[in-house]
């Protein structure tokens, strides 16, 4: 699955991703649910189905009433997926009492989850961080979400207060999979396509969900696919990372450098030492000369040379693994219950 990524799975985006094969399912970023009607020019933008792949649209607020009504106008619109967003952790988002604050009250959590379920006749999901400060009720949480009637649950294994620092605890996914009667899917640190393998094997979970490490390796589905396939995974060049950053600057795109410079700092960290060598292309203020520049770094570039690799073999990314001991976030299947 193609993660909800706010400012980045744009219509555009996910179906580029896409066309590189080997996703399940794409997601829209949150949309954001207020005492406003849900804005259904809004709502057009966004359901712009890739054809042969089910969307899901994520929905993120707290007012049980509007969020019924939200999921029911996405289901009408032709989403096959309705998503609630209990996992963003960024300050501006819990300030409002929305995202991964919810995580901290049972009881509005229960109203707006049961309220969505009995308003859309499509699938509906949620995804969860393992907690807001810890992730001793996590279990708790997932248990009240499958009591509201929930189809599956998505689980980032990192508390709120962790934000993306450290590395995703995946023994809390392993858990939640063994007490869960619906599919979990895990989330967080698959960084190469053999962590996907790797996550449902020592987890048992029903899927992978990938956000970030598709921005960084935007054909980590295509690999997922092939490895499945029992084929050779395809290892990207510096030239397919040129003709990929040529699409983004393209109308076709994002058209813009601002985006584009964003997509690069995750494209960079392919390369070794890849912050530094990109330092003088993110100051640069015109498109052209950011795609001349990024063109005569990535260009010379041989597969061998890039860390894209379907098993990562050079490693410039830590993965998420139940054996490794996470900080104060991990959680023992002990404190998690039978």
């Amino acid at each position: 699955m193609l993660a909800p990524m706010e400012g980045v799975t744009s219509p555009k985006i996910r179906a580029r991703i896409a066309k590189h094969g080997g996703v399940g399912i794409v997601c829209t970023e949150f949309l954001r649910v207020s005492r406003a009607p849900l804005s259904i020019p809004r709502l057009k933008r966004e359901v712009v189905k890739v054809p042969g792949i089910p969307l899901s649209v994520q929905v993120m607020g707290n007012e049980a009433c509007k969020m019924a009504e939200a999921a029911s106008a996405i289901a009408a619109a032709g989403a096959e997926v309705v998503d609630i967003n209990l996992g963003c952790p960024m300050p501006r988002v819990v300030r409002k009492g929305v995202g991964a604050a919810m995580l901290k009250d049972q009881t509005l959590l229960k109203q707006v989850v049961c309220s969505m379920r009995a308003a859309t006749p499509v699938r509906l999901s949620a995804k969860i961080r393992a907690g807001y400060d810890d992730s001793a009720g996590v279990l708790e949480t997932a248990k009240l979400l499958e009591g509201c009637g929930i189809d599956y649950l998505v689980v980032h294994p990192r508390r709120r207060c962790d934000f993306y620092r450290g590395v995703a605890d995946w023994r809390i996914v392993k858990a939640l999979a063994e007490s869960m009667s619906i599919p979990v899917i895990g989330n967080g640190d698959v960084w190469y396509a053999a962590d996907a393998r790797r996550m449902q094997l020592e987890t048992g979970c029903a899927g992978v969900m990938i956000g970030r490490p598709a921005l960084r390796n935007p054909w980590i589905f295509r690999q997922i696919r092939q490895l499945q396939d029992g084929e050779s995974p395809f290892r990207p060049a510096g030239v397919d990372i040129v003709q990929y950053l040529h699409w983004l600057a393209s109308p076709q795109g994002f058209g813009k450098i601002g985006p584009v410079k964003e997509q690069l700092r995750y494209l960079g960290r392919a390369l070794p030492n890849g912050a530094e060598r990109l330092k003088p292309l993110l100051r640069l203020r015109g498109l052209e000369e950011l795609l001349d520049g990024a063109e005569q770094l990535f260009g010379p570039q041989s597969a061998e040379a890039l860390d894209l690799g379907a098993a990562g073999d050079l490693g410039l990314e830590q993965s998420g693994s139940i054996r490794e001991q996470g900080a104060s976030g991990s959680v023992s299947k002990a404190r998690l219950g039978p």
